[in-house]
């Protein structure tokens, strides 16, 4: 027997092909699409598109059997305008898509047996992560039952815990005469880089394929902790109105320039070629929390929060005098800028977008819709912001607590 196998809309567009095989064989991937079908439609979807391929053949060559070559849902990655990938998500299309099958009565391969980590070099960390195993042959999910997103939230809970209390056991000295207003706002933020320190570790370890990756992950982890460690200890300061530290404020400078260049290379790169690219959520969720701590505990103090009061170097505590400073608010506004109008112009130019919304007028919309309901691009450009916003605000005055 003879078949060719591609996405659904080339038997569409070429229809001819149908007389020229034995079995029509198509591929309907809802994550792919040029316009990202949600796993709450993706059934429909499919159920849509079989019949569509029937209709089409009904008038060809009649009784010709269907076979949907490839049909699956990502258990990780990054999300595309509608799709979002993740264990719960899969496990409810690949559901939806055994009822499909079993009511059209026809032949299905899902897509994939097993996670394959060598597919992240070509399509990044969601290419990697299409199995109902994991690599190591374990399941991902239960065909039937409950599915949780993370199994094992017990134990990055009892994680998250035992770091924060050794957070306040180290601390304890310096936490017990603090009023109880300042102590909440402690261990609020203390216990928030706890749940990103563990989140940040878990996910780029179950995510990393390789050595270089690995050792990537590592280095991230020790850097959040070492930007937690000056974090931290600038709270007790700004909590116990001590004056600002010089070599502190230095510190947490350099340490806020080096994840900002690295924001910087991240963001430009799903701006210029992101289709394969994670957005970086974890790497940049301490620093980015970091931030809102020491707004919080200025506020704590002096009681109002204006534009001086927002700048690195008043919520550092001393002048640095960085004259670089606008430059690297400028940099992550036209970053982020690039991302939202890269992320829109891909949606543009897909084949059969182009073809579902001719002219700008009319794609454009959809396209941006698309780009705003991405929750995980929305969440990148929060943490840009909160990351750009002390350097826009910068006054370059000396500012001691």
């Amino acid at each position: 027997p003879v078949s060719y196998a591609d996405v659904w809309s080339m038997y569409m567009k070429h229809p001819q092909l149908i007389k020229e095989v034995d079995f029509i064989t198509i591929h309907i991937l809802p994550y792919w699409e040029d316009e990202p079908i949600s796993v709450e439609h993706a059934s429909e979807h499919l159920e849509k598109i079989v019949k569509q391929v029937e209709d089409e053949a009904r008038g060809i060559a009649p009784g010709k059997p269907i076979l949907i070559g490839e049909s699956g849902w990502p258990s990780a990655g990054r999300q595309r305008g509608l799709a979002i990938p993740g264990v719960v998500n899969e496990a409810k299309f690949i559901r939806g898509m055994i009822q499909v099958a079993t009511r059209h009565g026809f032949d299905y391969n899902i897509v994939e047996a097993f996670n394959q980590p060598w597919k992240s070099n070509l399509e990044g960390v969601v290419g990697a992560n299409w199995g109902l195993f994991s690599a190591d042959r374990k399941p991902v999910f239960p065909l039937t039952g409950p599915v949780y997103e993370n199994p094992d939230w017990t134990i990055h809970w009892a994680a998250a815990t035992a770091i924060w209390w050794l957070i306040i056991a180290v601390c304890a000295k310096k936490i017990r005469p603090l009023a109880w207003t300042r102590l909440l706002i402690f261990l609020a933020f203390t216990q928030l880089f706890s749940v990103c320190l563990v989140t940040l570790a878990h996910f780029l370890w179950y995510t990393s394929y390789s050595g270089i990756q690995r050792g990537y992950t590592v280095f991230m982890t020790v850097a959040n902790v070492a930007l937690a460690a000056l974090l931290v200890q600038r709270y007790l300061d700004i909590l116990h109105d001590k004056p600002g530290n010089e070599v502190l404020a230095g510190r947490l400078r350099n340490g806020y320039l080096f994840f900002i260049l690295l924001a910087l290379y991240k963001t430009y790169g799903l701006a210029v070629a992101g289709r394969y690219l994670s957005f970086p959520v974890e790497q940049f969720a301490l620093p980015a929390v970091g931030i809102l701590g020491l707004l919080f505990c200025r506020y704590l103090i002096s009681g109002k929060i204006n534009s001086h009061g927002l700048s690195f170097d008043y919520l550092c505590g001393w002048s640095i005098q960085g004259r670089r400073d606008r430059l690297i608010a400028y940099g992550l506004s036209f970053a982020a800028m690039a991302m939202v109008l890269g992320e829109t112009k891909a949606f543009m130019d897909g084949r059969d977008f182009i073809q579902a919304h001719p002219g700008l007028s009319e794609g454009l919309p959809f396209a941006l819709g698309y780009v705003l309901y991405n929750r995980q691009l929305l969440m990148w450009l929060a943490c840009l912001a909160v990351l750009t916003l002390p350097f826009w605000s910068n006054s370059g005055n000396r500012a001691k607590a």
